[in-house]
């Protein structure tokens, strides 16, 4: 059964209350919450989004179209995650590479995330997208770290029919980076999407290297691709990731932070869709697009209202 029967069974049995009271609401807020950690939503944050439903509904009298608890209870939390999963300016990627267009230059995408979450794939699925409606795009190898990562990217831009600007291994990413960017504006690209070598959230090294790539190409977007999948790991990736991009900043740059995220492996998840809730609750910043398989054509926008279905049924 969905979230939503889930709830109508909890409230039920106070059907007959008129009143929403703490004791009331404190039994059946705990089980809604761990109704959405068996979704994926990480543990503080379905505490805190439950709390803060409980405490706007604490006191309220049932009128009117509420004339159940389940249905004022189920109507704050759809609001609540729904005005979470809402971006408060649109994310329009093909919007966004039109206006760098019209001021004669192209329009940057970083990926940036752990290994093996599916960075690349991403990369080549947003760049299919692109192209598909008429952008002339540029791959950028800036993952000089990982033996056979040029390649793999290689291998994208051959069945993508792209080109592929790379400087092989041992260099400086960030140069690297910025190099494709002045390849880019001479040559008349739309976009250019930077691949970046995947690197554990702790690894100060490497972090700093990212935040140098960040800093010195300054792309329009930093986007962490993750797995729909990961728990509060992932949560704790995303978070060490945009505070090591502020902290690592190259002085002198206004630090960037992320500001987008991809979630791969979604069509692997049925209802467990809470990583996309906790990520975009943890940054404030939206989900771009999700991931749906292996093809390019996998590739879709997050539609929060089937999110929201998901956590709570229909």
């Amino acid at each position: 059964s969905g979230g939503g029967g889930l709830l109508s069974q909890l409230f039920s049995r106070f059907s007959g209350q008129q009143v929403l009271t703490a004791e009331v609401l404190g039994p059946v807020v705990a089980q809604v919450t761990e109704e959405l950690m068996a979704k994926n939503v990480a543990a503080d944050i379905a505490t805190e989004l439950t709390a803060s439903v409980q405490s706007s509904l604490e006191g309220k009298k049932l009128s009117g179209r509420f004339e159940r608890p389940a249905a004022a209870a189920k109507a704050a939390l759809r609001e609540a995650v729904l005005r979470v999963l809402t971006p408060k300016r649109p994310v329009d990627l093909l919007r966004e590479v039109h206006a760098a267009q019209a001021k004669g230059r192209p329009f940057a995408v970083a990926f940036v995330g752990v290994n093996g979450v599916g960075k690349s794939t991403s990369l080549a699925k947003v760049a299919y997208y692109l192209r598909e409606h008429g952008c002339k795009v540029l791959l950028a190898a800036c993952d000089t770290f990982r033996s056979g990562a040029v390649e793999q990217l290689g291998v994208h831009a051959r069945c993508l029919d792209v080109p592929l600007f790379e400087k092989g291994y041992a260099k400086d990413p960030a140069a690297v980076a910025v190099a494709a960017l002045e390849h880019a504006r001479e040559q008349g690209f739309d976009a250019v999407l930077i691949d970046t070598a995947g690197r554990m959230q702790n690894n100060a090294p490497l972090m700093r290297a990212l935040a140098k790539l960040v800093g010195d190409a300054q792309p329009d977007r930093v986007l962490f691709v993750g797995e729909a999948l990961v728990g509060n790991d992932g949560i704790d990736q995303l978070r060490m990731f945009d505070e090591a991009l502020a902290a690592f900043a190259p002085p002198g740059r206004p630090p960037r932070r992320v500001d987008g995220i991809v979630l791969t492996k979604f069509d692997t998840i049925d209802t467990k869709v809470g990583a996309a809730l906790s990520m975009t609750y943890q940054t404030g910043q939206p989900v771009v697009f999700v991931g749906t398989g292996q093809k390019y054509t996998h590739l879709r926008r997050l539609n929060a209202g089937a999110i929201v279905d998901a956590l709570f049924g229909k």
